[in-house]
């Protein structure tokens, strides 16, 4: 089964609308909770009056910061450590008085419908006490009086660095120094589903039903934020209408397993509308960049440094992780004896970030192929040249964090069979020297991901096989199907350990934390990787259990057995259908044993995936215009585990990549802090009119490290589109672009200041 394009195992209930979402369960009589958001964007609630909502017909409870626990609880999808100094930042609350952002929630209300629990906010008067709203990382970590969170009072939630070689020396000793400054936007996931959960209590325990990519880890922060002991919650994942890391956070599940608290443990359900998904979720970063590097005669790099600004927003969430995701993504691929690196991330008063597809590489991706071509443009080599001249051949690993390394490295398959797709040479010396109004240009980056969060954080993964009595398995994971195909490429795994077809299978969608075992969830791109470990052991453990009491069932000496295509063969005979045996392990009545297995693995190994894009564009310079004429990735992650499932997963990273390159920017009121664009309307997502043909290319080396050859795939597409199209305008124009996205505006503004039009 590994290896082919088999159907999706979810396919059919999808288009046939018979897939059940979060919104699809929701039980009979279910309350409709609304909360109050602030509309400051610094400051204080002096005064807060709902008297007039409470007295609203239909209205059940109406509760404030006031009346929330008010100890602090953590949010981030991260594995949770018993180690102090590795948990995550608690500095979150169920409701808030300290207004931090536009938006933040400041009390709830509870109806008996949606247009009541609307009407009720809009009674509800509240009176601040403001603060200046400061929007910029650099600005704010010089600290103000009125720090966001008072135990940083330079509003530096984090920093590190590290160092390797001798960086001053080696720029010293450097032919050509180079200094750049680059910058991403504020991006937002965009899901189709909007985050929505309900809860209600049962037995005297809370049961939370959530579009979420990590169900056992809402049950332990809804536990922290209520106080209460995690034992009491349950957490229950239907299917997910798409979050790409906006669903790895415990966003509104505690507030709504408190608000079911509040009303008798009536069912109470929390949904965002578009606007609040926008503002009161979390976004991508971002983050500023400093760089610096020096190379010799021959454009070997010696040096290089980068230091980074990392705008966290209002709230901690994942925090420092993503800068430091990106200063570990630094120190790979490229051949360089001195480097040095540095990551601030700071407080401010926009939208809280968090995670996102790619987790802070396609912001340092950004930042690092863009400056590998402007080196390339300085010293006039060509920037595919110079990349050749200064990757890593073969095998290698992280200086610091050595159980991350790179255990098979096909950049350079890839690069080639990026070139050719695009015809590179032919292509770079064609446009060369353009003049007009309308040139083209070709242009490339690559990029490197590792699979999963070991050493840095745990990965655990656990899996049950269950032998029914028509010889099938029931398969049980703790990782979630999000629309990534995670529940197709599991049903593969165990039919292809198990040497049956996958219509043999069955797989268990909805995660329940009462029996589902346990995982940390969908991130990371880990699950085929780390939870595939544990669904390949779980499928040997269960086959050798067959085996074991197939032997007992099969007449005579047999030197031995094997399972396969459904048959038990001794020494190469079939002796008995599985079926037939299935049947005697549960109803015989001498020697009855349902036979199970389950799993549950900490994986400790990482491996490296890597590729490249490649992108011709045609720039309208007056029109301030790109228009994307081809485009191609070309990714090493090992084995496809289904073809089919990897273009589709490269397909859509490829659209998220182009939108942050052109036209993705949440953009704030530099005043006030409120969202300017924060709807589908005003958000410029990629169309189908924007999008051309999208083209995966594949190079399979098969990983070591992978339990079926197979590495990191999930986030990886999203990388390295951006600098592509950036750079193929540097081609184009010879302006090298330090911020993204490549609105009309930035790009007439640039053509303009360079003399072009």
């Amino acid at each position: 089964m590994i290896g082919k394009s088999v159907p999706r195992v979810d396919a059919y209930e999808k288009v046939t609308g018979r897939a059940k979402f979060t919104d699809d369960m929701i039980l009979d009589k279910c309350l409709v909770a609304k909360v109050c958001h602030a509309t400051i964007g610094n400051g204080i609630v002096k005064s807060i009056d709902t008297s007039e909502a409470e007295a609203l017909d239909g209205v059940v409870k109406v509760v404030t910061f006031k009346d929330v626990p008010n100890h602090c609880y953590p949010t981030p999808g991260h594995p949770w450590s018993v180690e102090l100094a590795h948990q995550d930042v608690a500095d979150r609350n169920l409701l808030t008085g300290r207004v931090r952002y536009y938006g933040d929630d400041i009390a709830a209300v509870v109806a008996e419908d949606e247009v009541t629990a609307s009407r009720a906010l809009k009674l509800i008067k509240v009176e601040y006490e403001e603060y200046p709203v400061v929007l910029s990382p650099r600005l704010s970590m010089r600290g103000s009086e009125h720090p966001i969170h008072l135990d940083k009072k330079d509003n530096i939630l984090a920093r590190s660095s590290f160092a390797i070689g001798d960086v001053d020396k080696g720029l010293e000793d450097a032919a050509v120094q180079i200094h750049r400054s680059y910058k991403t936007p504020i991006v937002q996931h965009c899901h189709i589903e909007n985050n929505i959960s309900y809860a209600y209590m049962e037995k005297g325990r809370i049961v939370v039903v959530s579009s979420t990519q990590i169900p056992h880890i809402v049950r332990r922060v809804v536990g922290q934020a209520l106080g209460i002991p995690w034992g009491q919650v349950r957490v229950i994942k239907p299917y997910v209408g798409g979050g790409f890391g906006n669903k790895q956070e415990v966003l509104y599940e505690p507030l709504n397993a408190f608000l079911t608290m509040q009303v008798g443990g009536r069912p109470v359900k929390i949904e965002l509308t578009r606007e609040e998904t926008f503002t009161n979720t979390r976004t991508r970063h971002s983050i500023e960049y400093e760089m610096t590097a020096g190379v010799d005669q021959e454009g070997h790099l010696l040096a290089k440094e980068m230091i980074t600004y990392s705008n966290q927003g209002a709230y901690a969430s994942h925090g420092h992780a993503i800068a430091a995701n990106g200063l570990t993504a630094s120190r790979l691929q490229y051949a360089c004896p001195n480097i040095r690196g540095e990551a601030y991330t700071v407080y401010t008063n926009c939208p809280t970030a968090g995670a996102m597809r790619g987790y802070g590489i396609p912001q340092v991706c950004y930042a690092t192929e863009s400056f590998m071509d402007d080196i390339a443009y300085e010293i006039g080599m060509d920037p595919l040249e110079f990349r050749r001249k200064n990757l890593i051949h073969g095998y290698y690993e992280d200086a610091y964090l050595k159980p991350i390394a790179a255990n098979s490295n096909g950049i350079f398959e890839c690069l080639d069979k990026g070139a050719a797709y695009i015809h590179w040479d032919e292509k770079r010396k064609a446009y060369a020297d353009q003049t007009g109004d309308i040139r083209r240009g070709v242009g490339m980056a690559l990029f490197s991901y590792k699979t999963g969060v070991w050493p840095i954080s745990l990965e655990i993964a656990g899996a049950r096989l269950s032998l029914n009595q028509d010889g099938s398995v029931q398969l049980q994971v703790g990782a979630t199907e999000i629309g990534q195909g995670a529940d197709t490429v599991f049903s593969q795994m165990a039919a292809e350990t198990l040497h049956m077809d996958i219509s043999r299978v069955h797989i268990v969608t909805m995660q329940d934390t009462d029996v589902t075992p346990f995982d940390t969830g969908a991130y990371a791109s880990r699950q085929s990787f780390v939870t595939g470990t544990a669904v390949k052991e779980c499928a040997q453990l269960l086959k050798q259990r067959i085996l074991d009491y197939a032997r007992t069932l099969v007449p005579g000496n047999v030197d031995r057995l094997e399972l396969e295509d459904g048959y038990i063969l001794a020494d190469g005979r079939q002796a008995i259908s599985l079926e037939e045996l299935a049947m005697e392990s549960y109803y015989s009545l001498g020697n009855s044993s349902v036979l199970t297995a389950e799993v549950s693995r900490q994986v400790k190994k990482n491996t490296v995936a890597t590729g490249c894009c490649f992108a011709e564009v045609e720039v309208d310079m007056k029109l301030g215009k790109i228009k994307v004429l081809d485009i191609v990735n070309v990714h090493d992650s090992g084995i496809l585990l289904n073809p089919q499932l990897a273009a589709m997963q490269v397909h859509g990273g490829m659209s998220m990549g182009m939108g942050c390159g052109l036209s993705e920017q949440l953009l704030l009121d530099e005043k006030t802090g409120r969202p300017l664009n924060g709807t589908l309307l005003d958000y410029k997502l990629m169309t189908t009119m924007d999008t051309p043909d999208l083209t995966a290319e594949f190079v399979e080396l098969n990983d070591p490290m992978g339990p079926y050859g197979n590495k990191a795939l999930g986030e990886p597409p999203a990388i390295p589109g951006a600098p592509a199209i950036r750079n193929a305008v540097l081609h184009a124009t010879g302006i090298g672009f330090a911020e993204i996205p490549l609105t009309p505006q930035r790009l007439i503004d640039g053509f303009t200041k360079a003399g072009l039009i």
